[in-house]
C-alpha cells in the first residue's frame, strides 16, 4: 500500500468486461517526504476520490477480485481517502 495524490481521470470506452462501470484516476505515487515518485499510475476508484486529493492505494489484487470478480486485471486499487499525514519529528531534542 502507498500514498498517492489524484491528477486526474481516466475515459476508457473499451475495457476487460469486469471493468464496466468502474472510475479509472490518474494518480501520483508520492515518496516519504510528500513529493512525487515515478511515472503517474492508473487507479480504479469507487470511494470518490477528487483531483488533488491524498488517496491510500492498494496493491493487492484481492480487493478488486472481490468487488470486480476473480478474472478482472486490475489491482490498484483506491483503499482510503486521506484526511492527514503525520511523520515523527526527524529532529533532535528541542
Amino acid at each position: 500500500m502507498f500514498l498517492a495524490r489524484i491528477e486526474g481521470t481516466v475515459v476508457a470506452t473499451a475495457k476487460h468486461p469486469s471493468l464496466n462501470g468502474c472510475r479509472f484516476l490518474v494518480a501520483q505515487r508520492l515518496e516519504a517526504d510528500g513529493t512525487a515518485a515515478e511515472e503517474p499510475i492508473v487507479v480504479v476508484d469507487w470511494m470518490g476520490a477528487a483531483q488533488g486529493e491524498t488517496v491510500m492505494v492498494s496493491t493487492d489484487g484481492d480487493i478488486s477480485r472481490q468487488r470486480l470478480g476473480n478474472n478482472t486485471p486490475a489491482r490498484l486499487v483506491v483503499a482510503g481517502l486521506v484526511d492527514a499525514v503525520q511523520q515523527p519529528f526527524a529532529g533532535g531534542a528541542a
